[in-house]
């Protein structure tokens, strides 16, 4: 019965996976075609990837994309590292779920009311719409995402290590630098990356801050297949896809690199014991 249910969900995995992939295969196949539809592939060609980097414009795009979401992602890990730290002091049990139900606010919230509630903020304080609003909106939405992703570490984190640095002398700073951050380094770099990638990928938020004469690349593309089908939007998703790719790719061999480290030395832990 078991075997069974093994190659059921076998089968229904690869289903899944068939009609979530097939759309991105043909994205990309058709990138190539030399055609200027998706209706048949005309042969192979470069010319819409040439085409891409000669556009000045699309390229600055693409740098102001990646600067919004490293400086993003930087400034939401180091606010909602000290978030969580501030949450896991929290005593009163009563205070700590007000202020994680007021964390995870943005997280369930529609991505278009909150976009539409940072352009009206914006607007009262009379911030102009462009690199700033997007930069500040992007920090915004991103820190629950890392006070979600380092707190369960701290929660894991074994308290005795604390009491056993301030009896050895440590002052506070000594022990969030050489005990509590190297304890939790694995859930701050988790959120740096969910944070990256949130902002690479926004584009309902974005939209709506973005402002004339700035844009990101999700913006770009949804503006482009709105004046209708062009090849050179395949040429860039495939681009887009493959960064994603490499970037999941980096994240599973640190994190296996990480994982690694910690096996060894519980190892040695157990032999010097």
């Amino acid at each position: 019965m078991q075997n069974k249910l093994s190659g059921w969900s076998r089968a229904y995995l690869i289903i899944v996976f068939i009609i979530l992939y097939t759309p991105i295969l043909f994205l990309v196949l058709y990138s190539f075609s030399k055609g200027n539809t998706m209706s048949n592939f005309h042969g192979f060609t470069m010319a819409h990837y040439q085409t891409l980097f000669n556009d000045p414009r699309l390229l600055q795009i693409v740098l102001d994309t990646l600067i919004i979401a490293l400086l993003s992602s930087l400034c939401a890990t180091v606010v909602g590292t000290a978030g969580a730290l501030g949450i896991y002091e929290t005593r009163h049990r009563s205070v700590r779920q007000t202020v994680l139900s007021l964390n995870n606010i943005l997280m369930v919230s529609p991505d278009v009311i909150i976009g539409a509630s940072f352009l009206i903020f914006f607007t009262m304080l009379g911030i102009r719409l462009g690199f700033i609003s997007v930069l500040l909106s992007h920090i915004a939405f991103s820190i629950p995402i890392v006070v979600l992703l380092v707190l369960p570490k701290l929660n894991e984190m074994n308290a005795s290590m604390i009491d056993a640095a301030a009896d050895l002398g440590a002052n506070p700073w000594q022990t969030l630098t050489r005990v509590i951050l190297p304890a939790i380094m694995p859930g701050i770099f988790s959120g740096f990356f969910m944070a990256f990638t949130y902002s690479l990928d926004d584009f309902a938020v974005t939209f709506f801050v973005t402002g004339n004469g700035f844009s990101t690349l999700s913006v770009e593309i949804y503006s482009r297949a709105r004046q209708g089908v062009d090849l050179e939007i395949n040429a860039l998703s495939a681009l887009w896809f493959l960064v994603s790719l490499l970037l999941i790719a980096g994240y599973y061999f640190l994190n296996q690199y990480n994982q690694g480290r910690k096996t060894k030395r519980r190892e040695v832990g157990a032999i010097i014991k």
